[in-house]
Parts: structure tokens; sequence; C-alpha cells
């Protein structure tokens, strides 16, 4: 069965290095907005289960989630060992997203780089502590047949990054009926073409160079030419929705149309808690519910 973590989440990754009060006073208001899940970013490693446990102290109801937990940064005994704290003083509210990373943070810690392998081998570790993580209450960040397949068979779905409702659909029939899928979704709240994708190439230009995302997105249909010099307007279109609410909302519909459960929105452009871009994205947690 899928998981309920509602329609609409919000993915910051301020919600994780703000100053706490702000955090805490922002998660809260997120809460009694409507959102049904909190996405924070594994950035390099640090406490990851503390800043988890700060989202669930100021909120009531929603689930959190790092999108995602660098398998070589965090050994499997730490995150069991934090998940089974939270769940036990907060109730079932943590969504343990994973992912393997890059050959390079691989190498840093001594491994050779085998993606599929290596994230089996990570669950088997999970499996095998004293309280093992429910497969149910797992989440890969998985792009590729083989990693969603694996998603499908030993966790509760997939946290894809940078994709289009295309690829949702894609995605939604490799995973069959069942897991979650939910998508990251970039957002600006930006009627200007040129500014909106200004801010869009600000966060996401990086990515594009990213071995993994790189082929990711030539198999979504993009090409080198759209990959070069901070990515064509055509990817950052597909990629960024912006403009008014309506248009993030129709972008949003068209995930859940194509077998998305959930789409994680991220404003980009904006230094800070992105406070008065929530609430106005509020109102998309009853259009598209």
């Amino acid at each position: 069965m899928t998981l309920d973590i509602g329609r609409v989440g919000v993915w910051s990754v301020e919600l994780r290095t703000a100053a706490p009060g702000g955090i805490a006073d922002a998660a809260a208001e997120l809460d009694e907005l409507g959102f049904g899940a909190l996405w924070i970013p594994g950035l390099g490693g640090g406490d990851m289960v503390g800043d988890l446990e700060r989202l669930l102290e100021a909120t009531r109801g929603l689930t959190v989630s790092p999108a995602v937990s660098s398998i070589w940064r965090h050994p499997a005994k730490e995150l069991a060992a934090g998940h089974a704290r939270l769940s036990g003083a907060y109730g079932d509210r943590v969504l343990l997203g994973l992912g393997v990373s890059d050959p390079g943070t691989a190498a840093e810690h001594g491994h050779e780089y085998r993606p599929l392998h290596d994230m089996a081998a990570y669950l088997d570790e999970l499996d095998a502590e004293p309280e093992p993580v429910a497969a149910s209450r797992l989440i890969l960040a998985a792009m590729g047949p083989k990693m969603i397949g694996l998603a499908r068979r030993r966790a509760g779905g997939t946290h894809p990054f940078l994709v289009t409702p295309d690829y949702s659909a894609t995605a939604r029939e490799l995973l069959g009926t069942g897991p979650l899928l939910a998508p990251y979704q970039a957002v600006a709240l930006e009627r200007d073409p040129a500014k909106a994708r200004a801010a869009g190439r600000g966060f996401l230009a990086g990515f594009f160079g990213a071995p993994a995302y790189r082929k990711s997105l030539l198999a979504q249909g993009f090409t080198e030419a759209d990959l070069a010099d901070g990515g064509s307007d055509r990817l950052v279109d597909s990629v960024l929705a912006w403009g008014e609410v309506d248009a993030i909302g129709k972008r949003v519909a068209e995930h859940l149309q194509a077998g998305a459960d959930h789409v994680a929105l991220h404003v980009v452009g904006v230094d800070g808690l992105a406070l008065p871009q929530w609430r106005e994205l509020a109102g998309l947690v009853q259009s598209v519910g």
C-alpha cells in the first residue's frame, strides 16, 4: 500500500541550515498550512538525525525525510538507531531517504563504486541491526531501472531528482502500483522567463554536469547541447516549474497524473527560508489533493 504523505510537500536546504529557531517556526507553519512532508537534503553528512528531530519537535503530524542520506556518510548502525529513537519519540513520521552518492564519495571511504551492489549491501546492514528500519519507511534516490527495481523489492518507493512528468510515468510503470513515487520539483514564483530561468540555473546548473544526473537527463531525452552552458532553456523549463501558482500547480498535476503520489516542491532563487512563497504554494495542498 502506498504511504500516505499527502500530495504536496516542501523540499528545502534552509530547513536544515538556517538558525534553529527559524527552522522550528517555519516547520510549524508549514504543518499548519497542510503540507504532507518536509524534505531536507543530505548535504555533506552531519547530524542528520538531530536535524530531523528539530523538524519533528516543531510539527504534529507531517512526515520528515532526508532527501537523501548518503550511504557512505551515514553508517547503517547510526541511521537504524536514530530512526528507532525518533520513531519511539514521535511516531511513524520519518521516511528515511538513502542514496549512493557518486564515485568520488565512495572512493573517499575506501570503496569501489558499484551503485546497485552498494545499496543492496547497505540495506542488508540495516536489516541486520537490532532495530531494523522497515522497508516501508525507506525511500531510495533511484533514477535508473535497476535501482528502481531494487526500490520496488526492498523499499517503500523512490525520490527522483531533476525529472519530468514523462519520467514519472516511466518510473511508475517500473515500480508498479504499490511503492511511493515522490519526485523533487524545483519551482520559481516568477513570471518573467529570464528571471525565472536565472533563478533555476543558480541552483540547478551544477547538477547538470554531475555524472549521475547527466546520465539521467540524457536518458530522459535531453541532448549534450541541452546540458551545456548552464542548461538550455528547454532543459531548464522541463525541470523547473515557474510562473504563478497556477502554473506550478499544472506541473504538479502533470506529475500526479503520470503516476506520482507526492511532489516535493523546492523554491529556488530566494535567500533564506521561503515563507512568503510557501504560503502562496499552500493553495496547491487542496487544489491537487
